[in-house]
């Protein structure tokens, strides 16, 4: 019975993912992927150094800029009065904290190419 109500689960996860995955010529959907594939490259691209405080600003940094183009999307394509609020927000706070990390990093000079570890986006 288990293994049955397992492979039902199974067929439904796979259909939602292949629906979900499926490319669409929306100029929305290809700009909002772009958000995201840019943000997951830089993201990839950063090297952790083994300082908590310094790690997490750099790999926050990205994500938040990928926020800031996501809601700039929102901007160009949305329709809806209160999400076109909430992406001029997300760009004003989004973009006040990536300064924020950028000023306190600073603090936190980035060591040798040999000394840097791939974080765990790198694996």
């Amino acid at each position: 019975m288990c293994s049955a109500r397992f492979r039902f689960v199974l067929l439904c996860f796979t259909g939602v993912l292949s629906s979900s995955c499926e490319k669409s010529d929306s100029p929305v959907d290809a700009a909002l992927a772009q958000s995201m594939t840019a943000m997951h490259a830089a993201m990839h691209d950063v090297s952790l150094i083994g300082r908590a405080d310094a790690d997490f600003a750099r790999m926050m940094i990205p994500h938040h800029q990928g926020a800031v183009e996501m809601a700039k999307v929102e901007l160009q394509f949305g329709a809806d009065p209160i999400l076109q609020r909430l992406a001029q927000e997300i760009i004003v706070t989004q973009q006040s904290e990536i300064d924020v990390m950028k000023l306190a990093l600073k603090k936190y000079p980035l060591l040798s190419a040999a000394k840097k570890k791939n974080n765990w986006c790198s694996q």
